[in-house]
């Protein structure tokens, strides 16, 4: 309990009495929910969207397919509870739950808040799971589920963020694009980039469409940087940022930014729409940037690039992943039946449906070998393959917060601001370490 305390203590969550109400567990009898007969064990499971959106109709088929294929067995319980625009909500009342006791069997966590609940005792170890169903997952959603050497949760679906590229534009430039396991450096990138700027100050734009925005989005995409640097930000086990966060490795990433931004080879101040209009020719984005194209801007003709390596990248993975996960709860009294649901929830079939209905990537082999896109489509196999070749979730911290609004904060006042790369990484080790010191200490 003093652990899911300090949980809350470092989420600065607040609940009033009313907000802590109506959190204890449902504990039905058979026959009191329909489809729930005698001799079927209870599994309640709880998702962050709305029931009514293509997401949630998605989970409410998939439980609804798992009672049909355990029927006798096991009767999952679904409730649809929904984030608000501020990301709250659905949090607020796992947070409550913690408090008051309430927790379900199975929930969603998003990716990055794996860790973190683990630490603090709010998801447990899922039962084991045999090799075999371990290799039809992602190696990435293996990775962003594993703490500590223990497996807490199974993504449905995955992501990842594109390097896409005009193919006029770098046709007309006579740039070509090297393939997927040899992507251009840092250095060679930069030297494109100012091959470009004649061409884009004739069309009144910029080589680069890229923003450094507020929140999770500056870490999701840009610490592919600091990986392929050779870096990380934190230790393995997540409780040391010290010589990761602000090492040389990191340090090397934001100066490139800021040597892109003071080259101007990107405008300091967004422009909406940049590549949309033709006016960019490269453009960091995440993978629903190829249907925002597909349908809104059919007259670009889009590419995927691989995405840009250090000059000292060794081949090793370093490519943004990272979605939503179910994850057995720490109230669960049955961790094989909770195991089985999350399996089948982020299984091959779910997969599949979760694609169909939301357009979100699954998250097993079998899954994209079976939607046509990923096989036919080369900007969706492009990203298929940066994802199962060199995927790398992000940090893994009980402090994931902290790290990646410090990270967000140090790339805008290094790229933006022009302030000391090294004082700004070791200004923000400092604060993320005081966040840290309620995990560390004795």
């Amino acid at each position: 309990m003093k652990r899911r305390l300090m949980y809350l203590t470092a989420m600065l969550l607040a609940f009033s009495a009313v907000g802590l109400t109506g959190c204890q567990q449902k504990d039905p009898e058979p026959g009191d929910i329909a489809g729930y007969d005698e001799g079927e064990s209870y599994l309640s499971i709880w998702v962050h969207s709305i029931e009514d959106t293509e997401e949630g109709q998605a989970y409410k088929e998939s439980v609804e397919t798992f009672n049909e294929a355990y029927d006798g067995k096991y009767f999952a319980d679904i409730e649809f509870v929904p984030r608000n625009d501020s990301g709250g909500g659905y949090s607020d009342k796992v947070n409550a739950s913690v408090m008051a006791g309430g927790l379900p069997d199975v929930l969603t966590v998003d990716g990055p808040n794996i860790s973190a609940y683990a630490a603090n005792g709010i998801i447990q170890p899922l039962a084991d799971l045999t090799e075999e169903e371990e290799n039809e997952y992602l190696p990435s959603i293996i990775e962003q589920g594993t703490v500590n050497d223990e497996l807490y949760a199974l993504g449905v679906m995955e992501s990842s963020v594109g390097l896409y590229y005009n193919k006029d534009i770098l046709e007309e430039a006579g740039i070509e694009v090297p393939d997927a396991d040899h992507p251009w450096t840092w250095s060679e990138f930069t030297d494109i980039l100012e091959e470009l700027k004649p061409l884009m100050n004739e069309k009144d734009g910029y080589p680069l469409d890229m923003t450094f925005p507020v929140g999770e989005t500056s870490i999701y995409y840009f610490a592919p940087f600091v990986w392929s640097d050779g870096g990380e930000l934190v230790s393995d086990d997540g409780l040391t940022v010290d010589g990761y966060f602000n090492s040389e490795q990191t340090a090397d990433a934001m100066n490139y930014f800021r040597s892109i931004v003071e080259n101007e080879y990107m405008s300091e101040a967004p422009i909406d729409h940049l590549f949309e209009s033709g006016r960019a020719a490269f453009k960091f984005d995440g993978a629903w940037e190829v249907n925002t194209v597909y349908t809104s801007y059919p007259d670009i003709s889009l590419g995927v690039a691989p995405y840009v390596v250090s000059d000292n990248w060794d081949g090793g993975t370093y490519t943004p992943t990272g979605s939503w996960a179910f994850a057995a709860s720490s109230e669960t009294e049955d961790i094989e039946g909770a195991t089985e649901l999350v399996k089948w929830m982020s299984g091959a079939e779910s997969g599949i449906r979760i694609w169909e209905m939301a357009k979100s990537f699954p998250s097993t082999y079998e899954a994209f070998e079976n939607i046509d896109v990923f096989q036919t489509d080369e900007n969706y196999a492009a990203l298929y393959d940066q994802l199962s070749t060199y995927g790398h979730p992000r940090p893994k911290t009980p402090v994931y917060p902290q790290v990646s609004t410090s990270f967000q904060e140090v790339l805008e006042s290094v790229a933006l601001g022009g302030k000391d790369t090294q004082a700004e990484l070791d200004k923000a080790v400092d604060r993320i370490d005081q966040k840290l010191e309620r995990y560390t200490r004795e």
